[in-house]
């Protein structure tokens, strides 16, 4: 075999030279899925405020609900899946995350804000045994020094499903008839093909890892998760995931807003589409390009300038400067790509044991999702979104200092 063929495959090699290129292709199938449920989110926000005569701010609810879910269900997905391993755990999300999205159906009748917000809440505890689960497992599918590229390249299918969720949403949501029906149909197809995921999974045998296979019959107790304090590299990285996560919600939240704010004559349905292929296609762009770049740049160097450009990016974007600043705010999407993931990798390399139980804690900082854009929304209530833009920028200054930072788990 050429050193050119030998490449991709060492990067999906066990010591012992298992192939596991399918387990990754099989996993690889969860980010997209959900990519596609949090993109909708960014629909979803704009379209309350019209349908219901509700603020910015409590739109913010939406994100709320969905990121609230991760910080309540984040332990017990962790203890789940150190008890009874990656493969059931998967199972269990995908039920849970299905369940969630049928129950948009109920909601669409009975025409109020609370049974939406309950659907979310749903789906947010299937996505965060989904996320707990998913996220470790690309990076033991492989060579330890690869691990932060393997789940840039599984993420970057995240990517795709954050281009389809606003695309398609739009679509149904912004195309006319009734306003509350329009929202089941995305969503009833969602719960459908993640059924079929399910069972594609049950059926198919994932290997069990060696980090896995040492964990499931580990000790639940509460000690584990304070050996977790010993890791500062961790603590850290649970910090900037919180910002990260904060950040990008909240440009998400409020795109199609600011948008039509400083561009008047773009309607709804046209942010929606500049977001799906401007800001979500670069963003899918930036994880495809940002795991072949690790190959030659320390994850956490990139990191560090990713973030530094996505401050400057943020001041263009304040000052709203119509096509300018609508340009500068898309683009910012490029250099968020790699965060969540190289984050995460960073952040449980080197824990052990614990992996599982420190992916959990990570998945719960994206509460971060749930607090920021309720502020951003209360600012531009008082002033205007341009104003609101400020608080990503400090987000992304926060991940600047993470990426600088020498600590070492």
């Amino acid at each position: 075999m050429t050193q050119k063929n030998s490449r991709p495959a060492s990067l999906l090699r066990g010591k012992e030279g298992q192939n596991y290129l399918f387990p990754f292709v099989l996993v690889t199938s969860l980010f997209f899925m959900w990519g596609f449920a949090h993109a909708l989110l960014d629909v979803l926000n704009a379209h309350f405020q019209e349908i219901l005569s509700i603020s910015k701010a409590k739109s913010a609810l939406v994100q709320f609900s969905l990121y609230g879910g991760y910080f309540v269900m984040g332990i017990p997905a962790g203890l789940l899946i150190k008890r009874f391993g990656y493969k059931k755990g998967i199972i269990f999300g995908l039920l849970v995350f299905a369940l969630g999205a049928f129950l948009f159906y109920p909601a669409t009748l009975i025409k109020t804000f609370p049974p939406f917000l309950i659907a979310l809440f749903v789906i947010a505890c299937g996505l965060t045994c989904l996320e707990t689960a998913a996220n470790p497992y690309t990076t033991v599918l492989g060579p330890p020094a690869s691990a932060a590229r393997r789940i840039n390249l599984a993420q970057s299918f995240n990517g795709l499903g954050w281009i389809l969720g606003p695309l398609l949403g739009g679509m149904f949501v912004f195309s006319g008839g009734d306003p509350f029906t329009s929202l089941a149909k995305p969503y009833i197809g969602i719960g459908i093909l993640v059924l079929l995921i399910a069972v594609l999974f049950i059926r198919t045998p994932l290997p069990q890892l060696k980090s896995e296979a040492g964990s499931v019959n580990a000790s639940t107790g509460k000690s584990r998760y304070s050996d977790l304090l010993k890791h500062p590299l961790f603590l850290f990285a649970v910090i900037a995931q919180f910002f990260y996560v904060a950040g990008q919600t909240g440009i998400g939240s409020y795109f199609i807003n600011y948008v039509v704010e400083v561009r008047p004559d773009i309607s709804h349905l046209q942010a929606s589409q500049i977001l799906a292929f401007g800001g979500m296609g670069l963003f899918m762009a930036g994880r495809l390009t940002g795991s072949y770049l690790m190959k030659f740049f320390n994850p956490k160097k990139l990191l560090s300038i990713y973030a530094a450009v996505n401050v400057l990016l943020m001041v263009p974007v304040m000052m709203g400067w119509g096509l300018f600043s609508v340009v500068c705010l898309f683009s910012s999407y490029f250099f968020m790509s790699i965060m969540y993931p190289t984050i995460f990798a960073l952040g449980i390399n080197g824990l052990g044991n614990n992996v599982e139980k420190g992916s959990s804690v990570i998945v719960m900082a994206v509460a971060g999702g749930a607090v920021i854009p309720m502020i951003m929304g209360r600012i531009a209530d008082l002033y205007t979104m341009s104003v609101g833009f400020a608080v990503p920028l400090i987000c992304f200054a926060v991940i600047l200092i993470f990426g600088l930072s020498k600590l070492k788990n």
